[in-house]
């Protein structure tokens, strides 16, 4: 299973990289294309920072953050075998997204961002939206389907 999760991952990331090589070819030198007027656009940017580009300029805390929780998530998927499929699917996207978005910073300093909502005002890219979903299937495991939250300690009825 570590296998397929992997793979599937790298996948993931594969296609968020064609996705931006696209962009940075096609949409960097128009800047923004309507594709739903007021609603979704295309829209070329390069975030220096995390979402909103908050902490902007601090490329190496999220490359070693980014290495970090991906170490962790492998770990556990090695370690612990896990076999939910909630987990899984929560697994692959973290990952395949955390490797989309650090191929960028590593290599450009910046992450290419290019999907745009009329009612979401960051512009966005694949990877976020995978680790995103990723993180609400990783916390509604966590809290409906694992024992993360359970007291495993038991209290005797008569103290």
């Amino acid at each position: 299973m570590p296998f397929i999760i992997l793979i599937s991952a790298i996948a993931i990331a594969g296609i968020d990289q064609l996705f931006k090589f696209l962009v940075a070819e096609y949409l960097k030198p128009v800047g923004s294309v309507d594709v739903i007027p007021n609603l979704f656009s295309l829209t070329y940017v390069e975030n220096k920072g995390a979402a909103f580009g908050i902490m902007s300029n601090m490329r190496w805390v999220f490359i070693v953050f980014t290495l970090i929780v991906i170490a962790v998530l492998i770990y556990i998927v090695i370690k612990n075998k896990i076999k939910s499929k909630l987990f899984i699917i929560s697994a692959i996207l973290l990952i395949g997204g955390g490797i989309g978005n650090l191929i960028d910073r590593i290599f450009y300093g910046y992450v290419i961002d290019y999907l745009s909502l009329s009612f979401f005002s960051p512009v966005c890219n694949f990877a976020d939206y995978c680790i995103t979903f990723g993180t609400v299937l990783l916390v509604i495991y966590l809290i409906f389907f694992s024992n993360f939250f359970k007291d495993n300690k038991k209290v005797k009825a008569d103290e």
